[in-house]
């Protein structure tokens, strides 16, 4: 029997894998085709971050309405332009899929696509936890399968069971939700509570761990004043435009809308 020490237990022990290490001059820059946006300029190309806002925001209406822009490369909001359709991928544990498909039914006649058409899939399973290895191998299986350009997952405080406030734990699951994103390169958004704010919305206000602001590429975050809404952009290296201002447009098709007024007082 060979010991640890004896030549030949090496025989039976394969090398690891090697890291893959490349000059930084030789790594292809963004002008072999890359762009710089998913949506422009709402959410960077294959970006990761989050979509907050109070209960009652409108955050899942503008998670479809990003869901269908980026599915079928019609301008998002009727404005903010798509650079790289593709496929879609959901997951709304809150909502009933009749209601999903609802809304994304009327958000395609307001902007005049084909609904039957549209390459938006929807995660039927009642409970997905990315902390459980089952799950995960699941999300990772039917990624492989559809090819998303983006992962939408609503909300982010249904997709596990940990502490929201250890920092330890959060980033394991945004760690594996990153990893996802560069092996499939795909934009993931998740959608997330914020903590109550008297001013204009940010990173640091997210429930929960600090983690999530560190771990994002591409945030937004949506904050009711009345019947207006007020859409606030933030990036991690980048200067953010000016706040928008949406309405909700509830007569049918119901569907959010820019307006031309300035944003509500912060």
């Amino acid at each position: 029997m060979p010991t640890p020490s004896d030549p030949r237990s090496s025989d039976t022990q394969p090398d690891p894998p090697r890291l893959r290490v490349l000059q930084v001059a030789r790594v292809p820059t963004q002008t072999g085709g890359q762009p710089d946006w998913l949506i422009e300029p709402l959410w960077a190309y294959q970006a990761v971050g989050v979509l907050g806002g109070s209960p009652k925001s409108c955050k899942t209406f503008l998670a479809l309405e990003m869901a269908l822009a980026v599915a079928t490369g019609t301008p998002c909001l009727g404005q903010f332009r798509v650079t790289t359709p593709g496929p879609v991928l959901v997951f709304a544990a809150e909502d009933d899929p009749l209601k999903i498909r609802a809304r994304l039914d009327g958000l395609a006649r307001a902007r005049r696509v084909d609904f039957d058409a549209l390459p938006v899939f929807l995660i039927l399973t009642e409970q997905l936890r990315l902390d459980l290895p089952l799950d995960q191998a699941r999300l990772i299986d039917a990624i492989q399968t559809h090819r998303p350009r983006l992962l939408v997952l609503d909300p982010f405080v249904r997709l596990h069971r940990l502490q929201e406030n250890s920092a330890q734990e959060i980033s394991a699951l945004l760690a594996d939700l990153r990893a996802l994103q560069r092996r499939f390169q795909l934009a993931v958004l998740l959608v997330h509570h914020v903590r109550k704010t008297n001013g204009l919305a940010s990173g640091q206000d997210l429930r929960g761990s600090g983690d999530l602001w560190a771990w994002g590429d591409s945030f937004l975050y949506l904050q009711r004043y009345h019947e207006q809404l007020r859409l606030i952009v933030e990036y991690r290296a980048a200067r953010a435009p000016q706040p928008f201002t949406l309405c909700l447009h509830d007569t049918d098709p119901v569907h959010l809308q820019l307006d031309d007024d300035p944003p509500p007082p912060a």
